[in-house]
């Protein structure tokens, strides 16, 4: 029996490395050698392309933390959101500011994790107690999300370029709005939201990484981690509480990571495009947004389901259709 124990702790020690070792990869190790191999590529660009300035007033700003805050939680899309927003908005109109309000729309996202990390603080404390052995719950809670975020990394690290080059537009982001409404629909109707089902802390690793994988379907723009992790739960048999807070604590690891992978890759792009106020306005915005609808999200969904965020994107993607159709972009 000790031994077990021991191989148990020696098992959840390397797992946790790994992951760590993987979240550094993501961020600085992967900055510096993307920065590294394409060193003698920028020179060259810098020398006959200047950077031009893109002006972000306040209310810009605001607007896009507030857009941000208010989705990142919803199983609606916050990148989709976004992007729209920066359309509407006139931001990103040539390749250097796009990529900059890309990155910029990552970054604020930290405002949204703030959010949920004070909502959450007690879950959050007990995951840190079970990482120092001193609550079961919580080290069994931390290792799956653990599990839940390492697909996310794999993919991200293998097609992250690919996705921003050819699926961060309008078009695909529609798509995703119409399917992922017809998705939760179904799903609704499937998995009744009053049905009882697995707490969170009666997870195992089967079911956290049946819902790892559903969370990569959420890197095409327009699908919403939060509508993929969120199915990705119930289909596992989890309860809609259960799986409503294991989405929002395995976002405090995805988005996280990738918020420290923006802001060092492409954090001089966006003081470069956007300045210091506009980012720090966003930031602020996203976190009192994302307070409120959390709060109001978690009571919503255990009491009325799904559809409505379904009718609701599925209404969005034709209404955005018929606009590009008609004339859009």
């Amino acid at each position: 029996m000790k031994n077990q124990k021991m191989l148990w702790n020696t098992t959840q020690a390397v797992l946790f490395g790994v992951v760590a070792l993987l979240w550094m990869v993501s961020g600085p190790v992967a900055g510096y050698c993307s920065e590294k191999i394409n060193e003698q590529g920028a020179v060259s660009s810098n020398q006959t392309e200047q950077t031009v300035p893109t002006s972000l007033s306040f209310l810009d700003a605001a607007i896009l933390g507030l857009v941000e805050g208010a989705t990142e939680y919803l199983p609606v899309s916050s990148t989709g959101h976004l992007l729209l927003a920066q359309s509407i908005l006139g931001i990103a109109h040539d390749p250097a500011s796009k990529k900059a309000a890309n990155a910029y729309a990552i970054v604020i996202q930290a405002g949204a994790i703030l959010a949920v990390l004070g909502l959450y603080r007690t879950r959050v404390r007990q995951i840190f107690l079970g990482l120092l052995g001193r609550d079961t719950d919580g080290r069994m809670l931390a290792l799956n999300l653990v599990v839940a975020f390492v697909p996310a990394v794999v993919i991200g690290l293998l097609f992250g370029d690919t996705i921003k080059e050819y699926l961060f537009g309008v078009w695909p982001v529609t798509a995703a709005w119409l399917v992922g409404g017809i998705l939760l629909l179904a799903l609704d109707k499937k998995i009744p939201h009053t049905q009882a089902g697995l707490d969170i802390e009666s997870f195992q690793w089967r079911h956290s990484l049946g819902i790892g994988l559903m969370q990569c379907a959420a890197m095409w723009p327009g699908v919403s981690r939060s509508l993929a992790t969120i199915a990705g739960a119930l289909l596992m048999g989890a309860g809609m509480g259960a799986a409503v807070e294991f989405s929002f604590l395995l976002g405090l690891i995805t988005l996280g990571a990738a918020t420290m992978y923006e802001g060092y890759q492409s954090g001089a792009a966006i003081v470069t495009h956007f300045g210091f106020a506009g980012p720090f306005i966003g930031f602020l915005c996203a976190f009192v947004s994302a307070w409120i609808s959390v709060k109001w999200m978690v009571g919503y969904l255990q009491r009325r389901g799904l559809s409505i965020f379904g009718w609701y994107r599925i209404v969005l993607a034709l209404v955005v259709a018929a606009v590009l159709v008609t004339g859009g972009k």
